[in-house]
């Protein structure tokens, strides 16, 4: 047997447990406020982004142009990039490639508050991409510190801190703008990413940083390990999911305004109504992920992979049938819901079939996989618009999700069912 295939579905590392449990509940606890942090800096700035296009010089007309590139760039630069970091960090160690995300976005953000033109900030924006992937090494550190019976609740505790993040980053950057001015909130936003890179160099603790030597890991390059990964097949159908969730978030965001107004009508409370359409969903799921990966950790993750799948198609084709504003709310709440359930069960599925010593590089890739669905999502549904319609799109993103249920169920399934299959074997033997 394989050191790779001993790795799959591992023990939680020694020492993991040590100290009555404190140390993996202080890492869980510090990379949580810096996702939290590091996500609200990055989400605060985008909602007067084209404000401060039209301040460098844009011109309205142009400036809904450079915004979706610049937008877009970030997601670019994370794409390409992360597979590369999480090549570095299981050589040489999850925490140093957080420090460096964190420390290296710190510095980018705050010089955006320094740019002249748009061509400056669309390329700084390419570069913080580029130094981007705090969220997958903090995974990582995660996945390979924590007590396999606490994973799940660990991984919907993590995720919480981004969607947070997503949630009050837009809100309290509108609220800064006013009071200090659009430079000035990228400033704020440099030191608050400085913060949380501080607190993850003094409290947090990475008891496995050598891990990639046993699979192997250190001399593989990008390409290899992805082979290495995609010969589990269980690895390439989470990835689908994860792309799968953000396809469908960012591909109805763009039309969620359209829908409100047939809904509700103009009038001068159009923003609000669409605000609160956007923000219950983050909300729902920023509660409901911590709740569905501790009940994960009891009933096993693949049921809750499956029925949050099934139930976000069937809320998605929903949309479709909706006629009144509230309905429109509900389900947005309950698509909320069952993404909270996708996400940290795909974490910690993907911890449970990875080779011992890549999990980095399968979060990396897992990130690569989310950033191709916030830029594939916008792009494919917008095309597809103008042909099935405000309403088709949310059954198309429900068509394309039910494919990727199946897929997933025949690969995660099939690797359950063989694992009960060789476990009386094993017994006997």
């Amino acid at each position: 047997m394989t050191a790779a295939r001993r790795g799959c579905d591992s023990s939680p590392p020694s020492g993991v447990e040590d100290e009555g449990g404190r140390g993996w509940r202080l890492n869980l606890a510090v990379l949580w406020t810096g996702n939290f942090l590091v996500t609200g800096s990055a989400t605060m700035v985008i909602p007067f982004l084209p404000l401060y296009l039209e301040e460098l010089g844009a011109s309205y007309a142009r400036s809904g142009l450079w915004a979706g590139a610049i937008f877009a760039a970030h997601y670019l630069a994370l794409f390409v990039c992360q597979p590369i970091w999480g090549r570095l960090a299981d050589r040489w160690g999850r925490k140093p490639m957080l420090l460096r995300a964190a420390f290296g976005m710190a510095a980018v953000m705050a010089t955006m508050g320094l740019a002249q033109t748009p061509l400056q900030l669309l390329l700084l924006r390419l570069l913080n991409g580029a130094f981007a992937g705090f969220s997958s090494s903090a995974t990582a550190i995660v996945a390979t510190n924590t007590p396999r019976g606490k994973l799940g609740m660990a991984m919907g505790t993590l995720h919480s801190g981004n969607i947070a993040g997503t949630v009050m980053g837009p809100l309290l950057g509108g609220l800064l703008a006013g009071w200090i001015g659009l430079r000035g909130v990228f400033l704020i936003t440099g030191a608050t990413m400085l913060v949380a890179a501080l607190a993850v160099a003094l409290w947090v603790r990475d008891r496995e940083r050598r891990a990639a030597a046993e699979a192997g890991g250190e001399t593989a390059s990008v390409l290899e390990g992805l082979r290495a990964l995609w010969r589990h097949r269980e690895i390439p159908a989470l990835l689908g999911v994860s792309m799968m969730v953000q396809f469908a978030l960012t591909g109805a965001l763009p039309f969620l305004p359209l829908f409100v107004r047939e809904l509700h009508g103009d009038g001068a409370d159009l923003a609000l109504y669409v605000g609160l359409v956007s923000a219950v969903t983050g909300i729902s799921n920023m509660i409901f992920a911590p709740l569905l990966g501790r009940l994960s950790d009891r009933i096993g993750p693949q049921r809750i992979l499956l029925l949050a799948m099934l139930g976000a198609c069937g809320i998605a084709a929903l949309h479709a049938a909706v006629e009144a504003y509230w309905q429109l709310l509900a389900l947005r709440l309950l698509l909320g819901v069952c993404i909270g359930g996708l996400i940290p069960t795909v974490r910690t599925l993907i911890k449970r079939h990875v080779p011992h010593g890549m999990e980095a590089r399968a979060y990396s890739f897992d990130t690569s996989a989310v950033s191709l669905g916030s830029v594939l999502g916008p792009l494919l549904s917008g095309a597809a618009f103008g042909f099935v319609g405000l309403r088709g799109v949310f059954l198309l993103s429900a068509g394309l999700m039910l494919l990727c249920a199946g897929w997933t169920w025949r690969a995660v399934g099939a690797s359950r069912r063989r694992r009960a299959e060789h476990a009386p074997r094993e017994a006997g033997a």
